[in-house]
């Protein structure tokens, strides 16, 4: 017997919980983030392995059908681990699980149909399988088949792994992410909400500043240089607070492994980081919806992705 079945002509009770977001990189974990708040929470990128945190979103409808607040947790994307890095990135993932109360798989319908590649190859699943909680099986990237294609891709992958619910999906257009919070309802506690209902987020506001600065740099530098960088927020003066008509001054270190690296990050003339600090600027400017002064500069520090002590300042475990 269903919910809906055993509650009858009874309203839902609110419920609140925790939804862990896994999958591969570039499933498109983050954009169905985006798409649940219907703002931009995580950084996106075409390039894979860009979410290196955890990004909590909180999710509150009091007045639908079915009234919950769910903390979606955003992880990074599940692979064999290169660097010690990977190794604590996987480690948010893990935490996550521990901390759900559903679990969501994100994974590329498109992928699974034209390739048939199989649930068995997924090192995400292969990390939830033996897991004992709600899973939901996310098929994202629908709107790129076919719906006979979808309908033959849910009927194969049921026939694979059980999952108490299936749910496809389109996060980049939106499409039937409602849905997903239907079957995730059922398997959160009643409870009130965790967290007041206009906030989409207990984060800092620098974490953000960092992770946008960051995400400019996977947009427009390619090969090896986006994964050899992190951005620190090294200042950070709240001026509007004082005066609301002085500019918030932001200081952010990109940190590299090599001086080649740094080179090309400053660019001939300082070219390339005054375009990262625009580009940067202008989004970080939208987020907090307030201006602000933002300086970047560069600083080398050898093989950080291997050395457990930079790790840790950083805020990977």
């Amino acid at each position: 017997m269903n919910e809906s079945e055993l509650l009858g002509d009874k309203p839902y009770p609110f419920k609140s919980g925790y939804a862990c977001i896994l999958g591969e990189p570039n499933a498109g974990k983050s954009t169905l983030l985006n798409a649940i708040l219907g703002e931009k929470l995580s950084i996106v990128t075409p390039k894979p392995q860009t979410t290196r945190k955890q990004v909590l979103g909180i999710f509150t409808d009091e007045k639908g059908e079915r009234p919950c607040q769910i903390i979606f947790i955003d992880t990074p994307g599940i692979m064999k681990p290169k660097y010690k890095l990977h190794k604590a990135m996987l480690k948010f993932a893990d935490d996550a699980l521990d901390d759900a109360d559903a679990l969501a798989l994100v994974i590329d319908a498109k992928l699974y149909s034209e390739k048939r590649r199989s649930l068995k190859d997924d090192l995400a699943f292969q990390r939830l399988a033996d897991v004992q909680k709600p899973k939901i099986l996310t098929l994202n990237k629908i709107d790129l088949l076919r719906k006979e294609d979808v309908l033959l891709l849910i009927d194969r992958l049921s026939k694979e792994a059980a999952f108490d619910e299936i749910v496809p999906l389109s996060a980049l257009k939106a499409f039937n992410v409602s849905e997903l919070i239907k079957a995730i309802y059922p398997y959160l506690p009643c409870d009130k909400p965790f967290y007041p209902s206009d906030i989409l987020s207990v984060a800092p506001e620098r974490f953000f500043v960092s992770e946008i600065a960051r995400e400019k740099i996977f947009t427009f530098f390619r090969k090896e240089i986006p994964y050899s960088t992190e951005v620190v927020v090294e200042a950070f003066e709240e001026n509007h607070e004082k005066n609301p008509k002085r500019k918030d001054v932001i200081r952010c270190a990109i940190v590299v492994e090599r001086e080649s690296q740094k080179a090309i990050l400053i660019g001939e003339g300082g070219a390339a980081i005054r375009k990262i600090g625009e580009a940067a600027r202008r989004d970080i400017e939208a987020f907090l919806r307030r201006p602000v002064y933002l300086e970047l500069f560069v600083k080398v520090r050898e093989n950080w992705r291997e050395r457990e002590a930079q790790l840790r300042e950083f805020g990977y475990r």
